[in-house]
């Protein structure tokens, strides 16, 4: 029998422009995901997060269904431009009235709410003086943060600085399958190096505002590449030329407080990041309570042979692009990964995110939470009105049972959240792709289980790891 504990923290997570919609109300401003969602060709159909599932105005029932299923917590973004129109200046207060409202709701029910200050929704006027390529924006992402501390501070007890600043970099300033949809890896650079700045910036803000023992986390989707032949230096080499621009790129000025030497020299090329001013490392080098891990998928990296006749591969794991994401590794290919894989033609491997776990444990030595996990697949609804997601749910059990494993073998993992709790905006995909335990029509908004709901609930009821075979209904 799997067990992990009363203290093991089990949820499920959402991003406000994905679920929220009110795209145009209660004062809020337009982020740069409005404005590239709206772009003709940006998106699969030219879909918007305009309405989204319109959790704005049905927050109250979705967290009556988190309770419901019985989570524990529930992973939320706040839109920055809802709380905070143009990036600076006042607070909007309809907007915060919005989150107070949804923390509040959430505690009644028994759920903690985690907090991410950022999960890719730039203003859009701060888009328009360079956005994340300019240093000032880390600077008022700093002050939003504290003045989100001072409004939220009493009821929530987890903040995250970051979603994902690799996806804010390299997707939307190198490839720009992201907004803002710049192609320039210089750019992405910079922008990685403020976002790190923001987040060691906002961290002292929030722990300024609310006392050093304020509980700060950072999110990354760390990459698990492997060499295509293990006996070749050249692929072994392309996987550390990914794995400095992927991973280590945000792990070690964060939790290190320096930037990879390899890193630095494979970009020579390109800048000699004079951008990183003297002092800029020690505040990012802030400390984190916990490190969120986003785990789907694998990779594969070789060494490009210009003779070999093939084109070289500039696909991500989040979209395709003429420019690739993977500054300063020109020279690297990334193969298809052989399956099963998801609808996202991401291949399905639990054994990456155990090698994942242990390394960011035995590397970096912080404890981690598996902030999000999940898949999307091609959702049938049944005769009974039901998704009978068995795909779904064997994907989950064995990613669970992962974690599991990396704890066994001595992680610190200390929670584990579900991507997503909704079917919602799927970015660059749209409304096609479905990644939720909760299935959502688009046309009436309703909210339907999936038998992976049913699953979890039961999971997190006991704290007992459940065979991947659909439980009988319990709600």
């Amino acid at each position: 029998m799997t067990t992990f504990g009363p203290d093991f923290l089990w949820g499920s997570a959402t991003a406000a422009y994905q679920v929220e919609g009110a795209a145009s109300e209660g004062g809020r401003g337009p982020s740069i995901w409005d404005v590239f969602s709206r772009t003709p060709g940006k998106t699969l159909n030219g879909d918007t997060g305009d309405v989204a599932i319109d959790h704005y105005h049905r927050m109250r029932e979705d967290v009556a269904l988190m309770a419901e299923l019985g989570l524990r917590a529930y992973r939320f973004s706040i839109s920055w431009p809802r709380v905070q129109p143009g990036g600076r200046g006042p607070l909007n207060t309809t907007g915060v009235a919005f989150y107070s409202d949804l923390v509040d709701t959430l505690r009644e029910y028994g759920i903690t709410p985690v907090v991410t200050l950022y999960h890719w929704d730039l203003p859009a006027e701060l888009q328009e003086t360079g956005g994340w390529t300019d240093r000032e924006t880390a600077y008022a992402f700093a002050e939003y943060a504290r003045l989100m501390a001072r409004e939220l501070g009493d009821r929530v007890e987890m903040w995250t600085t970051l979603n994902e600043p690799w996806c804010t970099a390299f997707l939307g300033y190198a490839s720009g399958v992201h907004a803002p949809g710049i192609a320039d890896p210089v750019a992405a650079l910079q922008a990685a190096h403020h976002l790190n700045l923001a987040h060691g910036l906002a961290t002292s803000a929030i722990r300024g505002e609310l006392g050093p023992g304020a509980k700060v986390a950072v999110t990354l989707n760390t990459h698990v590449n492997r060499p295509a032949d293990p006996g070749n230096p050249g692929d072994v080499d392309a996987v550390r030329r990914v794995d400095a621009v992927g991973n280590r790129i945000f792990l070690d000025p964060m939790l290190r407080g320096t930037y990879p030497q390899d890193l630095i020299e494979d970009v020579a090329h390109l800048t000699d990041f004079s951008f990183v001013r003297e002092g800029d490392t020690a505040l990012i080098h802030q400390p984190v309570d916990v490190l969120g891990v986003n785990y789907y998928c694998t990779g594969i990296a070789r060494a490009y042979a210009a003779d070999s006749g093939g084109e070289r591969e500039t696909s991500t794991t989040h979209g395709d692009s003429a420019h690739s994401p993977w500054v300063g590794a020109d020279d690297v290919e990334l193969p298809p990964v052989p399956g099963p894989h998801t609808a996202m033609g991401w291949n399905i491997d639990p054994d990456g995110l155990v090698e994942l776990l242990l390394r960011l444990d035995r590397e970096y030595g912080v404890p981690l939470m598996v902030t999000e996990n999940g898949a999307a697949f091609d959702d049938e609804v049944g005769g009974d009105g039901v998704v009978h997601d068995a795909d779904r749910i064997g994907y989950l059990h064995g990613h669970i049972d992962a974690v599991r494993r990396a704890r066994a073998a001595g992680a610190d993992v200390r929670g584990y959240f579900v991507w997503s709790l909704f079917d919602n905006f799927e970015w660059a995909y749209g409304y096609e792709r479905r990644f939720g335990i909760v299935r959502v029509d688009y046309d009436t908004q309703e909210r339907t289980p999936k038998d992976s709901a049913r699953w979890y609930a039961e999971l997190v009821r006991t704290g007992v790891l459940p065979a991947a075979e659909t439980p009988a209904p319990v709600m």
